[in-house]
């Protein structure tokens, strides 16, 4: 299945994503239940991340609870929370984070963000591109990051919550080499926004943006130490039936090394993974 999704443009199965939200809850994981959440814990979230990492699973998960939810908790009102959090929960809605800018590869700082935003009495202008956001062609919210014009690179920068269908607003599918998670580029023209979207203070959103990306990190390398783990299985029972020399290559000395070492390594990063999300 996860071949299958991989060759469409929306990246996953909306029925078994329905299934995820709505019977096994786990959009809302860290949310809390005073907001239509479970009110888990981190610790929680990265034990389901590993096992998403462990089987390929293709859905907007990292886009909605690790980027989009996130962000929500570290920088909403009670006001944008009660409005976005519940329907994200029920899986109503999926949102994602567009931070990148097109000299990513150069400069990976928040304060680095080109896209210009313009404050006005009734609220504010985007301008600018956005590269590179997870999910960005099918997610329902975009929570984009823009700096004003007049700050230098290291302030100014401030976050908005941008539903996708907001006029002068544009997302385009970007084809990339792995396709187990999708990719999109946001243009945003002359983008107006009320007052409401400003998520956190005014020219205040660096280091929530930082935050975000940092929580992020954490749960993006629990998915990659469940990978590590699945990949070390597979070496373990591909050592147990290749036979060579009359006897299962996993008999030898130097396979058995190899596999001790991969086990410690596995091991080592899941601790570094769990203590960083406790």
């Amino acid at each position: 299945q996860t071949m299958f999704l991989m060759d469409t443009e929306r990246g996953y199965n909306p029925k078994t994503w329905k299934r995820i939200c709505q019977e096994l809850g786990w959009t809302s994981i860290i949310i809390p239940e005073e907001l239509g959440g479970s009110g888990f814990s981190y610790i929680e979230l990265i034990a389901l991340m590993e096992q998403m990492g462990k089987y390929l699973l293709c859905a907007p998960y990292m886009s909605t609870v690790c980027l989009g939810v996130n962000a929500l908790l570290l920088g909403g009102n009670s006001q944008q929370q009660k409005t976005h959090l519940p329907s994200i929960a029920s899986g109503k809605t999926t949102a994602t984070l567009a931070y990148v800018e097109t000299d990513f590869l150069t400069n990976q700082s928040a304060p680095n963000t080109q896209t210009s935003v313009v404050k006005q009495a009734d609220g504010f202008v985007l301008n600018g591109s956005k590269s590179f956001v997870l999910d960005g062609h099918t997610s329902n919210l975009l929570i984009v990051s823009a700096r004003s014009p007049q700050c230098s690179t290291t302030d100014g920068v401030s976050l908005f919550i941008i539903p996708a269908n907001t006029c002068g607003l544009e997302c385009v599918y970007t084809p990339t080499l792995d396709q187990t998670r999708k990719q999109a580029t946001i243009t945003l023209n002359n983008v107006r926004v009320g007052v409401e979207s400003l998520l956190g203070d005014w020219e205040q959103g660096g280091r929530i943006l930082e935050q975000t990306l940092e929580l992020a990190s954490i749960a993006l390398a629990a998915e990659q130490v469940g990978g590590a783990q699945k990949c070390l299985d597979k070496s373990v029972d591909y050592a147990k039936t290749r036979v060579q020399f009359g006897r299962p290559i996993g008999s030898f000395q130097a396979i058995k090394h190899k596999c001790a070492d991969m086990m410690v390594l596995v091991e080592s990063a899941r601790s570094a993974a769990y203590y960083a999300g406790w």
